[in-house]
């Protein structure tokens, strides 16, 4: 039979030296936090090109303003997402959450194709500018998906690969929220390729690079 001060010394020597776990802060929070690096992209970007050609093409057809507003839906729901699967024990359904804000995104940038006339302020953008889009989104989603990945891994999360594609499509709904500020282009089938082959990149890297790095938290 063991000796009673033999265990009690062993639990005393197990607990020397432990540090108290720091509670987390709740999801919505924390995606608050990351919020503020897209709003501060954005006042650089609204000092540099204004608010006013972004809000009359907006006026002019309003399926330019739903699909922005799809893609900050999408960006918020995705990253509150993220964050909340970074809690061990939490449904796998939160997962979910972005699909409203994803739908209204496509939906409403599927619309521009239906139009007959061009947006006022506009252009259909021809390679060169597809291709300015499509670095213009990849190159915003890098900050924004390091500074998540960097958040998330603190909380290590059970599902990395699924929380990594939520940091990519946050990542990328928020870049291209910033990129209708200074959008001068209509809603053609070039342009929506472009901006879907930008999202599935950030998307795909994400899973691949952020899943690692999340997993090894």
């Amino acid at each position: 039979m063991s000796d009673p001060r033999s265990v009690e010394a062993l639990i005393d020597r197990l607990g020397t030296g432990l540090v108290p776990v720091r509670r987390l802060l709740p999801a919505w929070l924390r995606t608050a936090g990351w919020l503020l690096l897209v709003a501060a992209f954005a006042v650089v970007l609204l000092m540099h090109y204004g608010a006013q050609p972004m809000l009359r093409r907006w006026a002019a057809t309003p399926d330019l303003a739903w699909a922005g507003i799809g893609a900050v839906i999408t960006a918020v729901s995705a990253a509150w997402a993220a964050f909340a699967l970074g809690v061990p024990g939490r449904n796998a359904a939160w997962a979910w959450l972005p699909l409203p804000g994803a739908l209204l995104w496509i939906g409403a940038s599927g619309l521009g194709c239906l139009r007959t006339w061009i947006a006022p302020g506009t252009a259909i953008a021809g390679a060169h500018q597809s291709a300015d889009c499509l670095l213009f989104i990849i190159g915003f989603s890098i900050p924004l998906s390091a500074l998540l990945v960097v958040l998330l891994r603190r909380a290590c999360p059970l599902r990395p690969v699924l929380t990594a594609v939520l940091i990519g499509l946050a990542s990328a709904a928020a870049s291209a929220s910033l990129l209708e500020i200074c959008h001068a282009f209509d809603s053609a089938a070039t342009d929506l390729l472009t901006h879907a082959l930008a999202v599935a990149a950030v998307v795909a890297l994400n899973a691949a690079m952020g899943g690692r790095l999340l997993s090894k938290a």
